[in-house]
Order: C-alpha cells, then structure tokens, then sequence
C-alpha cells in the first residue's frame, strides 16, 4: 500500500515586501516641522499683534498700544494712507508730527485729514511720500507743509528705513511683509506691544489712525532742562555742517509745481521751534545760510515763517512751559495757532506776532526785524546764548581730539 503524504498547499502569490522607510528622509521631515513650526508660530503672533500697524489686525487688550510705531512711521504711514484715502494731509518731519492735530477744525472741509509728517527726513523723502500720496488719492485736496532748514542739508541723507520700493504702491512690498512678519525685531515689536498694551488700560490709538503723535508733557524742570540740551546737542550731531542742497531746493519747487498741476491747495509754513534752536543755527556759523535758504524758498512760492524770536518762540524753559517740549518740539497749542494763522480760523486767538506770510516783496525787511529781534532777546537772555555756546564749542573739542 502506497504511504500517503499530506497535501502541501502552494502559493503563487508573491512574497510580501516590507517597506523600509528612509532615515534621511524621516530626519528631512522632522527637521523641516521642527524649523517651520517656530518660523510659523513667530509670523502668527507677529500678525495677530501688528506692531507696525500694517496688517489692520483689530485692536484689543493684548495689542492696542504700539510703541514701536514712532521708529518705524516710514513703513506704516506708507500703508495707512492707503487705508485711510485722506483729502487732507499734513507733512513735515516730527515737529510737525508731534505738533499739528488732524483734528482741527480748520481742516473739517475736506475730510478725512492723515498726519503724514516723519521723523528727521530730507527733503527728498518729504518729495516722495506727498508723491505717494497723490497717487493713491487722486481726490487730494489740501496738504499743509511744514518746512524746516535742516530738511535741505545737502549731508542729510535717507533715514535707513526710507524704501523707494514701498512708495506709490497700495499694498506690502515682499521686503516689508518678510520683515513684518518673520524678524526678530518684529517678534520683540510684538513683545514690547502686548507689554505696553496690558499696562495701559484704554484701548485707543490715534496715532495709528489719524498720524499724530501729541508729545508728553512734564513739569519735571530737570527733565525739561536735559530735553533743551539733548535736542542742541543732537542738532550739532547732525549739522553742524549745513550745507544747503541745490537738490532739495529742486525737489521743493517739484512739490510746488505738482500741487499746482493736481489743483492741490498747499500751505506752506517753515516750522517753529524754540529760540535756542535759531541759536544754534547761529552758533555753527549758518545765519546766512539760514537766511538765504529763507530766500530761495520765498522765490519759489509764498510762505508763512513763525520762526524768529517772537512771543511764542522766546518761551522761558521753565517748569510749566505750554509751547515747547524741547528745543525742536511745538506743542499742540502752538501747532493750534499755526492752524488758526495759516488758514485764518479764529485769528483773533493767536499771538499778533506769531507768523508772517513771505514774499519777494518783504523777504529783506522781515529778516532784518528778525536780526533785531534776536538781539534784544540775547541782551535779555545771555545765559541761554552762552550755554548754547558752550555746548557748541563742546562739540568742536571732541570732534577735534576724535581725529
């Protein structure tokens, strides 16, 4: 008898394959979720937070007071206009910034009003944002000017975060949202931001919606006193070699001759700062320059000078001071009387000498009552003139033992 085998049963199906999965490829993955989640997390808060106020992100508790606006009003202004479509607009640098309010009434007729002034620009950089702003505004009406000499230094050149690209454009450039949204310096916006924004209470930013930035006042007279010689200091610092540019001049007169060709009412003042500003001017050895500058800027077009030694400049420095927060800086109520003068809205208000309208026909004999003016408040106030002096000569020395 033939022994029987068990049936062995064979497959034909094909052996199973175990997939190995690549290291390199497991490590490539995990590393770029490991990089990618902080970057993302990083552009996260930095948009939610909006330091700079360029992605219109609403305000609340955690983000309404943005203190890092001031340093950076080049790139959100450039944007807020934009937004804001203005038919008003007041430029200039921070005297003006901090000085003249939106909110007067003497600008109501053509709503809505945008404080475009920024910090220290040249003049070309002043060209440059009115340029952006008629090119996204073609219903621009009025733009308030406020001037002032060291804007036309031939030495004075862009702020490092002056970007041509950005201007008559409507949205971020690539450069600017990658700094917005990916920095370092945007995530420690961020955190000054929440910081400032827990502290203070009211959820309110004017700065961000209208432009202006009203200064602090103090009655503290040893602050006051340090703000007076900090802005000589600064303005020795940066020009104590004026040298008035030719360019500047010429970007002026485009300016004057675009708002003519647009139909764009334009006011044009030449700032006023404190009287130991002028002093400086005087202590560089640039009077003349000073003056002649006056006299170009006259033949190009009529302007309204507040400047000089007149009873709103010539404020004591005390510890109660309402026209000044510093040399350089003009209060709110000052800015109120250039408004008032310029646009002659309750004129009866402001200081009969505060303000004179410039032209070819009176340019000589206003300087020469400004030189007159000078030297009666220098009779009055030598230690003012000696300590503008002093710190002037305190600028030579270190600039001398430097080289």
């Amino acid at each position: 008898m033939t022994p029987r085998f068990p049936e062995i049963s064979v497959s034909t199906a094909s052996p199973r394959r175990y997939r190995r999965v690549n290291p390199f490829r497991r490590f490539n993955r995990w590393f770029f979720l490991a990089t990618a989640l902080p970057v993302l997390t990083v552009g996260a808060v930095n948009v939610v937070i909006d330091p700079y106020g360029v992605f219109a992100t609403p305000l609340g508790k955690f983000n309404h007071s943005k203190p890092k606006l001031d340093n950076n009003d080049r790139l959100f202004k450039a944007i807020e206009i934009t937004r804001s479509q203005p038919r008003t607009i007041v430029m200039g640098s921070s005297r003006a910034k901090q000085g003249l309010d939106p909110g007067h009434p003497a600008l109501a007729a053509h709503p809505p009003v945008y404080n475009l002034a920024i910090n220290g620009p040249n003049f070309y950089e002043q060209r440059r944002y009115l340029e952006h702003a008629i090119a996204n505004q073609p219903e621009l009406k009025t733009i308030v000017l406020g001037i002032d000499f060291f804007a036309f230094n031939a030495n004075l050149a862009n702020q490092p975060t002056f970007a041509e690209n950005r201007l008559e454009k409507r949205g971020l450039i690539l450069t600017d949202f990658l700094n917005a949204v990916f920095s370092f310096d945007a995530l420690a916006a961020s955190q000054a931001t929440i910081a400032e924004s827990f502290k203070e209470q009211q959820i309110e930013n004017i700065y961000e919606q209208l432009g202006y930035l009203p200064n602090e006042a103090t009655t503290d007279i040893d602050l006051i006193e340090w703000r007076f010689r900090e802005g000589v200091k600064l303005y020795f610092e940066l020009h104590w070699d004026h040298q008035l540019s030719e360019a500047y001049l010429a970007d002026f007169a485009a300016i004057v001759r675009r708002c003519q060709e647009k139909n764009i009412a334009l006011k044009i003042f030449i700032s006023p700062a404190h009287a130991t500003q002028w002093e400086a001017i005087r202590a560089t050895g640039r009077w003349e320059t000073f003056e002649d500058w006056k006299r170009r800027v006259v033949a190009i077009t009529p302007v309204w000078d507040f400047s000089g030694y007149n009873s709103v400049t010539t404020e004591a420095i005390a510890s109660q001071m309402q026209n000044y927060f510093d040399n350089s800086h003009y209060t709110k109520r000052v800015g109120d009387w250039v408004f008032d003068r310029v646009f002659d809205w309750e004129e009866n208000q402001v200081p009969t000498d505060f303000g004179v309208l410039l032209t070819p026909e009176n340019i000589e004999a206003h300087l020469l009552r400004i030189r007159e003016d000078r030297q009666r408040w220098a009779a009055a106030n030598p230690q003012q003139v000696q300590s503008v002096k002093q710190l002037y000569e305190g600028k030579v020395q270190k600039k001398s033992k430097s080289r």
